[in-house]
């Protein structure tokens, strides 16, 4: 199988957009599901393995919430 390549993108959604798939992916996890989600151009498959963290980040510059699911791709 190919290696995808490295990839750092952030985007930005208005505020129904962020709604409707932060409500998908809380039924998904609670579901014990896997989670589709397009980002960017991009369908990203969330399997119901991934780790869930909440980090909060505060600087110079302002403060930042990020929601996080990690999981290692399968070999």
């Amino acid at each position: 199988m190919a290696r995808k390549p490295q990839r750092d993108v952030e985007k930005s959604y208005t505020r129904a957009q962020f709604v409707a798939k932060l409500r998908r992916f809380a039924d998904s996890v609670e579901q014990g599901e896997a989670f589709v989600i397009q980002i960017a151009g991009e369908r990203i498959h969330v399997p119901a393995r991934a780790v869930f963290n909440i980090e909060h980040e505060r600087g110079s510059d302002g403060e930042e919430i990020e929601f996080q699911m990690k999981w290692k791709a399968e070999s």
